[in-house]
């Protein structure tokens, strides 16, 4: 099994690769490197590295990278993964071998086209990436994501995690199963030792102090049943008692974050950069308005915001196609053909299903097609 060793960044590396990859919060830089993110809202605070840049993720989760470089990942000294490829959006799915080549394995849906969505929610049932997401929300500065928010992993909660990482009772293991990385009970996994050193709480926070021991809660005096009576300068064992209790409620572990928050958060966050890629292109024309008696066939293209659409490849159906027929499709020019088939009256719905060469998710535009 793949263990995630305590990894700390040689001298040799900080002294090669200069701080050129840290971004302020607008991603402002202005050296020549792309800007990718991690996840759609982010997880800030993380240390990346590629080839050429290293640095810290910012509020929104950016990094730099030149194409063609790949991504390493840590959480303080505590590796997450390394060989990632560096791209506009990278997400958890990505991050294990195995599920990022899957994603390149589109499913059909009913209408028998290709789609990407269908194969991500069947991937987030894999091990390795559930235990790596579920740690990264558990570290969360606020506990739950709420909507349209990122993960914020505060320096406050690195320092903690670097010193609470030597004592563990073994390295942390993202391969290993989920029953396991989220032991609590009788064998507590080294996930949940970390998490139970790391006070999510600003210093000097009263939940942050040590709980009172049961030696010590046995040796306190119990407290007089009539107020009159109480001493206000004696800590009675009650007191003690409900110290320990709001301690040790406080502290975190991965049940924190339930099987079902993390499919919710992955699910939304996967929506959102769907959507925010699809913004990117449009058909040419929305409405398309034939008379019946023009069967010559027609066009319509895909167009790209800010440059020219690159597109891996297009499949289109006809809602109707007693109406309105598909001829052919061009990838290379991004480009449907179709004729119309049917009657004045008659309409159909062209459905364009395509994948940009840059991501293995496919786009879908619609055009409407009236017969007149």
């Amino acid at each position: 099994m793949r263990s995630a060793h305590l990894i700390r960044l040689s001298a040799t590396l900080v002294t090669t690769f200069a701080l050129t990859g840290c971004l302020d919060d607008g991603g402002s830089d202005s050296n020549d490197t792309s800007v990718g993110q991690l996840n759609y809202n982010g997880f800030s605070g993380l240390t990346y590295q590629t080839q050429s840049q290293r640095g810290s993720t910012n509020a929104k989760g950016e990094f730099r990278y030149y194409p063609g470089e790949t991504l390493s990942l840590w959480v303080g000294d505590l590796a997450l993964v390394q060989g990632v490829p560096a791209q506009t959006y990278v997400t958890p799915l990505e991050f294990v071998p195995d599920v990022r080549a899957a994603l390149t394995n589109p499913v059909i849906d009913d209408e028998g086209l290709s789609t990407h969505t269908i194969r991500e929610q069947l991937l987030l049932d894999n091990p390795e990436l559930r235990n790596i997401t579920r740690l990264l929300m558990s570290l969360n500065w606020t506990g739950d994501v709420p909507k349209d928010q990122g993960i914020d992993i505060r320096q406050r909660v690195i320092s903690q995690l670097n010193a609470a990482l030597p004592n563990l009772s073994e390295p942390i293991d993202f391969s290993v199963s989920e029953a396991v990385f989220t032991a609590s009970d009788e064998e507590v996994s080294p996930a949940n030792q970390l998490l139970a050193e790391i006070c999510f709480y600003p210093e000097g926070h009263p939940l942050c102090e040590e709980p009172p021991t049961l030696k010590e809660i046995e040796l306190a005096p119990p407290r007089p049943e009539n107020e009159d009576v109480r001493d206000p300068q004696v800590t009675y064992r009650e007191d003690l008692q409900s110290t320990r209790d709001r301690i040790l409620d406080s502290i975190r572990t991965l049940d924190n974050a339930t099987p079902n928050d993390l499919e919710f958060y992955l699910s939304r966050e996967l929506t959102a950069i769907t959507t925010a890629v699809s913004n990117r292109y449009y058909l040419d024309e929305d409405v398309a308005s034939h008379p019946a008696s023009d069967t010559g066939v027609q066009s319509v293209r895909i167009r790209q915001i800010a440059g020219a659409p690159e597109i891996g490849n297009i499949e289109a159906i006809s809602t109707r196609r007693d109406q309105v027929a598909i001829h052919a499709t061009n990838w290379q020019e991004a480009e449907i053909d179709y004729f119309v088939a049917g009657d004045a009256g008659g309409e159909s719905e062209l459905v364009v299903s395509f994948r940009p060469e840059d991501t293995y998710r496919w786009i879908r535009k619609q055009l409407r097609v009236i017969i007149r």
